[in-house]
């Protein structure tokens, strides 16, 4: 059966690979990133692997308990079939039988892991918007299924592909040893605190930081911000900060720098893109997973009044 799902996902990718345009179709219009990434990829200018790629059509979505999904999505959908003619349609079902590729775009965590589904089912290459899902275990599930199924699937934000971020995570500063990042850091009701804003600045983290992180502590600074610290194999730390903006701070066994900041879409476009048209998958499961287990673990520090708690506890506990 495994060996099947390969064969079909071969053939998928080099269909899309013979194919004039690269298909891609949206799932959520709630949020701005889908007006931004669909002026990205259907730029008439657009070089690299963007040249062959168009987004083509949309699954409308959206959550009625979550204001900044419910009051601007039909805006979003206005502009994606009026200025560039995104075709809707009324299941993801249907969506999935009309493109190459799919961009889960939901403002909302929670529906993602059942979205997600029939785009895997379908065998189309898929990447996920931040937060990836509303829970830590619904996000373990969908890499599961995914693997099970043979589809490459990432999530990312877009701080990832920070200049500075990136030189760091290639060895511009040697091994790390100590990070700090801050970003804004915004609450939903419905999930976990970091993951609806404070996931941008630990995707920087843990994008210098890499895996390996085993404990987590969670703090309200002086002025009542939400401060987490990471301490990983090897006696190395790494903190999140809630601030202002975008930014942060690395150290390593060559020297030290900024870190954190935010340089466009554009580059995340291109990473998903280049997946959906190669099948390689730019950011490796084991680590999206660590950094939500640590965002989840955050929270279940705050429940137990600052105690550390690790990662390996908040993992099996999201599995079982």
């Amino acid at each position: 059966m495994k060996r099947i799902t390969t064969l079909l996902l071969t053939f998928t990718l080099a269909a899309v690979a013979m194919a004039e345009d690269l298909r891609i179709g949206l799932i959520g219009l709630d949020t701005s990133h889908v007006i931004a990434f669909t002026k990205i990829i259907n730029d008439p200018k657009a070089t690299g692997p963007l040249a062959n790629a168009k987004v083509v059509a949309a699954f409308k979505g959206g959550s009625r308990d979550i204001p900044s999904s419910a009051d601007r999505i039909d805006k979003y959908t206005e502009t994606l079939t009026n200025d560039y003619g995104l075709k809707l349609y009324p299941t993801i079902a249907e969506l999935c039988k009309n493109v190459d590729a799919v961009m889960l775009e939901s403002v909302d965590g929670r529906p993602k892991v059942r979205q997600a589904i029939p785009v895997i089912d379908a065998g189309l290459p898929l990447f996920i918007d931040k937060p990836m899902a509303g829970s830590l275990a619904d996000m373990i599930f969908i890499f599961e299924y995914a693997k099970k199924k043979g589809v490459p699937i990432f999530s990312s934000s877009s701080l990832r592909y920070g200049k500075a971020t990136q030189a760091a995570r290639a060895g511009s500063l040697g091994k790390i040893t100590y990070a700090e990042t801050f970003s804004p850091c915004s609450l939903e009701v419905h999930h976990p605190d970091l993951f609806w804003y404070g996931v941008h600045g630990c995707e920087s983290l843990f994008t210098v930081m890499g895996t390996g992180c085993q404990s987590v502590v969670r703090r309200t600074s002086a002025d009542g911000k939400i401060e987490v610290e990471g301490k990983w194999k090897g006696n190395r730390t790494g903190i999140f900060r809630e601030g202002k903006g975008y930014g942060g701070k690395a150290k390593g066994t060559q020297g030290e720098g900024e870190i954190g900041k935010y340089d466009g879409y554009a580059p995340l476009v291109v990473e998903a893109v280049k997946m959906f048209q190669t099948g390689k998958v730019p950011v490796p499961a084991r680590e999206t997973i660590e950094m939500f287990a640590f965002m989840a673990a955050a929270d279940e520090s705050k429940r137990r009044d600052g105690k550390p708690v690790t990662i390996k506890e908040m993992i099996e506990q999201a599995r079982q």
